[in-house]
């Protein structure tokens, strides 16, 4: 009886293949998505045409995130486990909240953002052929579909996969970035006074602190997805060690990438270019500066770069969301079936599926922007709420071994919480309808704790 319990437990268990490179690929495969060659432009028009302030908004929206990263280090690495987030909720509030947030960050951010990129992808295809609203959607499908077999086949497939995206995407930006700062001939304009929209006005520090703060909402974007190397902290070897590695470095890299682009930008495009193309519609200020600067071959390999980009953000998202939900299936908070382990591949097979299925129903059932404003606002709360819980488990289990302590303590997490809930507040005020829905998930989601629990009951699992 107990051997075979002991053989259904190592069944169900993931294998630890992921080394630190693995990791630090997998999370600079996320973040550095579509996001480098669009949002940018948005950046730039919330700090008020202000040079020096946009690149100063991409700093601080790379000093939040890589505190928020080291907050997450500290748990993972005290609770190496495959379920990050799910993880450390369940434990520090209970089964209720963890399972809120599993679900409506499932549904929302984990499904909502492969939709998302997919779409996003499919996108940047049609700048090259002339596709109907249908035909993107179907392209964003097959991506999600074919990516989905690759990762089902085995996690060292799509970590090999996300390994060779992240290096060949990485091989046209250093080239962008290189033609721009060095061939560039514009002088930047580091002042991070804005711009007022008429000569009469006057912008008071209030005003500006507001306007700092909505342009660096906006690069959170851009760095979404510092959280998932956590989730799948049960398949990384050495995980006390290569887990905060991981993140603190991929962070690092990935923020000095994005000012360092847009930097470049600023070398190349005046002022009057950048408002041109603004007022144009062309929010890919990228490729206007390649193609000024090497012509058309210029705005060919932006296309190229941004297309292998957004598949690798897809690739590294299908890899690791599905893991969240095997975790509540083995915890006992969701049905069995999806806590299976493939006999052949080792990987949460199921899981996979269903990810793939409820993805591609987003796909078409919503579009990019939907899309992107959920996806950000469903992480919120709970992240808000993990900060919190590096002082309960400071507290309730201070003689628990910590490899890695978050640096600044007690001040780090405390800050780290503070701008999540100041997010949500100033997500309230600018995008009720996105809110209300987003709350309107995450409350539902406590219904269906209590509808497995019925079936639970029942022996239906």
């Amino acid at each position: 009886m107990n051997k075979g319990k002991e053989t259904n437990q190592q069944e169900n268990q993931l294998r630890r293949e992921i080394g630190a490179f693995g990791g630090f690929n997998i999370l600079t495969g996320i973040m550095v998505g579509s996001g480098i060659f669009y949002l940018g432009s948005y950046v730039l028009m919330r700090s008020g045409m202000s040079q020096g302030l946009a690149l100063l908004v991409w700093i601080l929206g790379g000093v939040i995130t890589l505190i928020s990263g080291l907050c997450y280090a500290e748990l993972g690495a005290m609770m190496p486990e495959t379920g990050g987030r799910y993880i450390y909720l369940r434990r520090a509030y209970g089964k209720i909240v963890a399972f809120m947030s599993g679900a409506s960050g499932y549904v929302l951010g984990s499904c909502g953002s492969i939709a998302a990129i997919a779409l996003a992808a499919a996108t940047v295809c049609s700048q090259i052929i002339a596709l109907t609203t249908i035909q993107v959607k179907m392209i964003a499908v097959s991506i999600i579909i074919i990516l989905t077999i690759v990762n089902y086949c085995g996690v060292k497939v799509g970590s090999v996969v996300q390994n060779i995206f992240t290096i060949a995407k990485l091989i046209p930006i250093i080239l962008i970035l290189g033609l721009g700062i060095f061939f560039g001939t514009n002088s930047v304009d580091l002042s991070i006074t804005p711009i007022p929209a008429t000569p009469d006005e006057v912008l008071s520090i209030s005003e500006i602190i507001q306007m700092t703060a909505f342009a660096v909402l906006a690069t959170f974007w851009a760095y979404e997805g510092w959280t998932n190397l956590n989730v799948i902290a049960g398949e990384i070897k050495n995980p006390k060690k290569n887990l905060p590695l991981a993140i603190g470095t991929s962070i690092i890299v990935v923020a000095i990438i994005y000012v360092l682009f847009n930097f470049s930008i600023y070398r190349v495009l005046s002022m009057d270019e950048i408002k041109a193309s603004l007022d144009n519609g062309a929010l890919y200020l990228g490729t206007v500066a390649t193609s000024k600067m090497i012509g058309n071959i210029g705005e060919t390999l932006v296309t190229i770069t941004m297309l292998i980009a957004v598949i690798g953000a897809v690739n590294g998202c299908i890899l690791v969301f599905p893991r969240a939900l095997f975790s509540m299936s083995n915890d006992g908070t969701f049905f069995k079936y999806f806590g299976k382990v493939h006999q052949k591949y080792n990987t949460p097979s199921t899981a996979i599926v269903l990810t793939a299925i409820i993805s591609i129903l987003l796909v078409f059932s919503q579009d990019l922007n939907q899309l992107t404003t959920l996806v950000t606002f469903s992480a919120l709360v709970f992240n808000g709420l993990i900060f919190v819980s590096i002082y309960l488990f400071r507290q309730r289990e201070p003689e628990r071994e910590r490899p890695y302590k978050v640096w600044g303590y007690p001040f780090t997490p405390g800050i780290a919480a503070l701008v999540m809930f100041g997010m949500i507040i100033n997500t309230f005020f600018t995008e009720r309808n996105t809110s209300i829905l987003g709350v309107s998930v995450t409350v539902g989601s406590l219904g269906l704790y209590y509808l497995y629990n019925y079936f639970k009951k029942r022996g239906i699992e």
